[in-house]
């Protein structure tokens, strides 16, 4: 997922108690009557692992996320150049590995042009796994989590096997199901480079019968096609796998539709007519947390738009992202008077309350610990 920059800013440890953090902590209306998600169960889904705690998209960061309450571990996947699927966010890697400070791969130096951006840096494409096998990753936002830093150097970049075997490991060792929520990353640009990453990502899947019969396996992507390109390959031979259409911005297009030059924006897919035409290659939608509650100029949480019961309407369970538990990332009314990286745990269980009352079946949460108390806290 992307790390948003909404208009308002929404970069409370416990400042109540989970028993009355709806009455106590700030002054949204957050005491509507909720509305139902169509899920048997809400998802807590660990964003990057649980990347407040630890480095993202390491084995360290999904074994944290598991341990603190996740039933769903999130990997982004993007391919090595010898065509292995690799965990990272975007595949120019030298804001969350050690690369840059490695002599030898000073020449690997790039620019490139990546979902119509202009880029320079370190792209895995051009590394072997052997030569990822060397990096090590570090943290992303180090002036929001410095305490990530102690963990700087410390991990490798895992490979998808690497994450389902840690999956079928913990699950065995916790008795709960660790479900899997894959995303692929630039579908288009690896196509274009002979790297496509659609069957090898089904082709992992197949290979164990953890992913294969087991598990839930959500399968994401900004764009379309790639989506359309997995369910015409498993068509209904995998009713544990379920697709989910990642949104944008509204008047952002997927990356596919750019270069097809389908002119239909995220806002299109987001009507009701768009929820429809997802629903036909699909089983859920992602988008971005505001689409459900907008925060108001004055940084209050607004009443849910009719996102949810539009795409409940289409049979589409919802998934929004994502919840981060510091000041920095809240709205201006659950933030709790500390610094931007200041822990504000009331906070984001507020904020993560409001979302279950507009009846969510899931979220992307870079703290799964506390998610799982927004959860196991929320009274109907």
């Amino acid at each position: 997922m992307l790390f948003k920059r909404p208009t308002s800013p929404r970069y409370v440890p416990f400042a109540c108690a989970a028993a009355f953090l709806l009455a106590a902590c700030g002054g949204d209306d957050l005491t509507r009557d909720p509305a139902q998600p169509i899920s048997a169960k809400v998802q807590v889904v660990g964003h990057r692992g649980a990347s407040a705690l630890r480095p993202e998209h390491t084995l360290a960061s999904y074994r944290k996320a598991i341990e603190d309450g996740a039933d769903v571990i999130e990997p982004d996947l993007v391919s090595t150049r010898d065509g292995v699927l690799v965990a990272r966010h975007e595949n120019e890697i030298s804001g969350t590995t050690n690369v840059s400070a490695l002599p030898q791969f000073a020449s690997r130096k790039a620019t490139k042009t990546i979902d119509g951006a202009q880029l320079t840096g370190w792209f895995t494409e051009d590394f072997t796994l052997a030569e990822l096998k060397t990096l090590r990753a570090r943290e992303r936002i180090p002036q929001v989590r410095p305490a990530n830093t102690a963990y700087n150097d410390q991990f490798e970049i895992p490979t998808f096997d690497e994450i389902v075997a840690l999956a079928k490991q913990m699950s065995a060792q916790t008795g709960r199901t660790i479900h899997l929520y894959p995303e692929t990353k630039h579908p288009t640009y690896f196509q274009s480079i002979n790297l496509p990453l659609e069957d090898r990502l089904v082709d992992a899947l197949l290979k164990d019968t953890y992913t294969s019969r087991t598990a839930t396996v959500y399968i994401q992507s900004f764009e379309v096609a790639n989506l359309k390109t997995i369910r015409n390959r498993i068509k209904s031979t995998q009713p544990n796998w379920k697709l989910v259409q990642l949104m944008d911005e509204a008047g952002q297009r997927p990356y596919d539709f750019v270069k097809a030059n389908d002119k239909r924006t995220y806002g299109d897919l987001s009507t009701r007519d768009g929820m429809r035409e997802i629903a036909t290659y699909a089983n859920g939608v992602g988008p971005y947390k505001t689409s459900i509650i907008a925060v108001a100029a004055d940084g209050t949480l607004q009443q849910p738009t009719p996102y949810v019961r539009d795409a409940h309407e289409a049979g589409l369970v919802v998934h929004p992202y994502t919840f981060r538990p510091e000041n920095n990332f809240l709205p201006v009314s659950l933030k709790d008077g500390g610094t931007p990286a200041t822990r504000n745990t009331a906070g984001s269980v507020r904020e993560i309350q409001a979302y279950l009352r507009a009846g969510i079946d899931g979220f992307f949460t870079d703290d799964p610990a506390v998610g799982r108390t927004a959860v196991d806290t929320f009274k109907r």
